[in-house]
């Protein structure tokens, strides 16, 4: 994958409308038309280092939704700005009673995935070690892999992404075209859908991502449908360095 030239900052805001529970609760204490609140925040930024990139990512629930099921996820990438390649992946996951922390870093001298991971309620640990050929992404990494791939309306492509232990392919299908409003402005887009038959992207719900419809692909909408609810994240800004 080609270095990445660009600082993207994406705010996220939860629809508190699309949680059965906290629609309901908040409906029996208003008689007015509901505005759907903000029900929590993430930030997504690159920032260089070296030959490298560092992309984090932050998601945190408020409100009354943190009541009913917070959230707060933190993870860090690092990937090589040359090839696109991830090195590290690490993950502080609190979502409901699910609080675990975890380190992937890839060896790709020795090809190895190396895992360490830990459940901060029960104190348990995990160590594996896993064999791995050829460049692979993350979760994170992979959302911007398609920068570098032809993105065409009806063509699809494949992302080997490194999901745990597990190589996982990742089809990227191309469905259609959209006009996508953010704070930024309007954006001519292709939406995009990761389909998957294992892991997170499988188990997780649904995944659409919005790419601009240009040479840059630049991702200006996300949206996750999840067991708990809807994540629509949207584009607010763009600093070139």
């Amino acid at each position: 994958m080609p270095a990445v030239k660009m600082s993207t900052k994406i705010a996220a805001i939860f629809s508190a409308l699309a949680l059965t529970a906290a629609a309901t609760l908040i409906s029996a204490q208003q008689t007015a038309p509901l505005t759907p609140p903000r029900a929590g925040t993430a930030v997504l930024r690159f920032e260089a280092d070296g030959e490298r990139e560092n992309l984090t990512a932050s998601a945190d629930t408020s409100g009354a939704i943190n009541l009913i099921f917070h959230v707060a996820d933190r993870f860090q990438s690092s990937f090589d700005r040359a090839t696109g390649c991830t090195d590290d992946f690490n993950k502080q996951t609190v979502e409901g009673r699910r609080q675990i922390n975890s380190t992937l870093h890839v060896d790709y001298a020795r090809k190895l995935s190396i895992l360490n991971e830990k459940n901060l309620i029960t104190g348990q640990p995990k160590h594996i070690e896993s064999p791995v050929s050829g460049c692979l992404t993350d979760l994170l990494t992979g959302i911007f892999y398609a920068e570098s791939q032809s993105i065409v309306l009806g063509h699809n492509f494949v992302i080997p992404v490194l999901d745990g232990i597990h190589i996982v392919p990742v089809t990227m299908k191309v469905e259609g075209r959209e006009e996508i409003k953010t704070p930024l402005g309007v954006f001519k887009t292709l939406r995009v859908q990761p389909i998957a038959d294992a892991g997170v992207v499988k188990n997780r719900g649904n995944i659409w991502i919005w790419y601009t419809d240009d040479e840059r692909h630049l991702p200006v909408q996300m949206r996750a449908r999840l067991f708990w609810g809807t994540i629509t994240f949207r584009l607010i800004g763009n600093e070139n360095k």
